[in-house]
């Protein structure tokens, strides 16, 4: 009876390290990222979701008034916004500032000085009701460009390099 129990067991141990993929668990499957979203109102007030973007590419700018690099971007925003109109992208604005007054003073330099056209959808991270799951943006601006099936595919921390502005159009 000894000798049976000791065959199998040292059957079992063979045949273990012969294939050892063989009782081992499937891997598991990653699941998909999460498709982008942010819910909130516009600094105008108007309901905002970023899914109803989708079939567009769009560009995603986190930036605060106190961040220079942030500002000096935004009249290459508005050059390539308004290039492309009629093609499908859209661009967003998100302010990252503690107080809503800071950007609102800066929209309101802004609509002095550039023409409606040229001006996007601008969104506060502090409004009630504001949501988003691209986590926490620890350096400004982030840039996130978002294809027109609804996936992050470039991301940019700092200034958008040159070259960004060619995958971009290629997108569209």
């Amino acid at each position: 009876m000894k000798t049976h129990a000791l065959t199998g067991l040292l059957l079992t141990a063979c045949l273990t390290a012969a294939a050892p993929g063989a009782l081992a668990a499937p891997p598991a499957t990653q699941p998909e990222p999460a498709a982008p979203a942010i819910q909130s109102r516009t600094l105008e007030g108007a309901p905002f979701r970023l899914s109803a973007l989708k079939g567009k590419v769009v560009l995603v700018m986190f930036w605060n008034t106190d961040c220079a690099v942030c500002r000096d971007k935004m009249p290459e925003l508005r050059q390539n916004y308004e290039g492309w109109k009629g093609q499908p992208f859209e661009l967003v604005l998100v302010s990252t500032d503690r107080r809503k007054e800071d950007v609102q003073a800066y929209e309101k330099i802004i609509a002095r000085v550039v023409a409606k056209e040229q001006r996007f959808p601008q969104l506060w991270t502090g409004e009630p009701g504001y949501q988003d799951n691209f986590g926490a943006q620890t350096m400004l601006p982030a840039t996130y460009v978002i294809d027109k099936a609804g996936r992050i595919v470039l991301r940019f921390h700092g200034r958008i390099p040159a070259e960004a502005w060619d995958k971009i159009s290629d997108l569209l």
